[in-house]
């Protein structure tokens, strides 16, 4: 454990699926989820599957206020969420944001959307902490908190998505995933948003041999991960939402291969805890 002020703990590092089993216990099976603490201040991103074992571990040192940021609303990313203690704890604070939806919807209708009959057998209602509900544009930049600033931007994803640079302290971490890349060019509002970064989480759902399968399916690879940041000159890079078919071994190789072009590159496990 490090003792740094501003780190982030990965608690779902899968994407598309949560995937179970004994090929899965080094990276680990649960989808994605981050904890990010600045100073006092709890910041959670994304409510994939390993939200539910992030909530159990919160709630032993008493009642919580968060910040939870979406990067977008797909099942992956909020299914750990109706499973989130916090949220049927009234002495908890909690803040959702999200940065896509709007004008068309909004964060809390889509979630009801997601805990509605014959889907799930209770309504959103049934959060007794009573949490509210942020909806943004994918672009602004705002302060959620005392000396944390957010900066955002929109991901080619479909249905849509948002990246996020926050800062605090004098530092930064990006978090992009779930945005497919055009080969032959780096994304400009990538490149703008992680420059110069301290940790730069990217999505790595892919192998460059592997992406012409799934062009339209909204991710990229691990290899568009290394030149974006190459060019933007980040600190570190960090592989993230591995596809449900790379199995522990396969990630091995992935990690090896990404250390031959970028050195001390490193691919997001369960309990990974960095300080920034």
């Amino acid at each position: 454990m490090t003792t740094a002020a501003f780190t982030v703990c990965f608690w779902g590092v899968r994407g598309s699926l949560s995937c179970p089993g004994q090929e899965y216990v080094r990276y680990g099976g649960n989808t994605s989820c981050l904890e990010v603490r600045c100073g006092p201040h709890l910041l959670i991103m994304d409510g994939g599957t390993g939200m539910r074992p992030l909530g159990k571990k919160l709630l032993t040192n008493g009642p919580i206020e968060a910040d939870i940021f979406f990067t977008h609303t797909h099942l992956d990313h909020i299914v750990g969420l109706p499973f989130f203690a916090p949220l049927y704890q009234p002495a908890c604070n909690l803040h959702l944001w999200a940065g896509h939806l709007k004008p068309r919807t909004t964060l809390k209708d889509a979630l009801s959307g997601m805990m509605v009959e014959p889907l799930f057998p209770v309504p959103l209602d049934v959060f007794a902490s009573r949490p509210d509900y942020h909806d943004f544009a994918a672009g602004d930049e705002f302060d959620p908190q005392p000396g944390i600033h957010v900066r955002t931007t929109p991901l080619n994803h479909p249905n849509g998505a948002t990246g996020y640079r926050v800062e605090f302290g004098g530092r930064s971490f990006c978090y992009v995933t779930d945005c497919e890349h055009k080969p032959g060019t780096l994304d400009p509002l990538i490149l703008d948003l992680v420059r110069g970064t301290d940790l730069f989480i990217y999505d790595s759902t892919y192998t460059d041999e592997e992406f012409s399968k799934y062009v339209g399916w909204g991710h990229s690879t691990w290899q568009e991960g290394v030149r974006l940041a190459d060019a933007a000159q980040v600190k570190q890079l960090v592989l993230f939402h591995h596809d449900p078919s790379h199995d522990d071994d396969f990630m091995d190789k992935v990690v090896a291969e990404a250390n031959k072009l970028r050195p001390g590159t490193i691919a997001a496990r369960e309990g990974l805890e960095l300080g920034i």
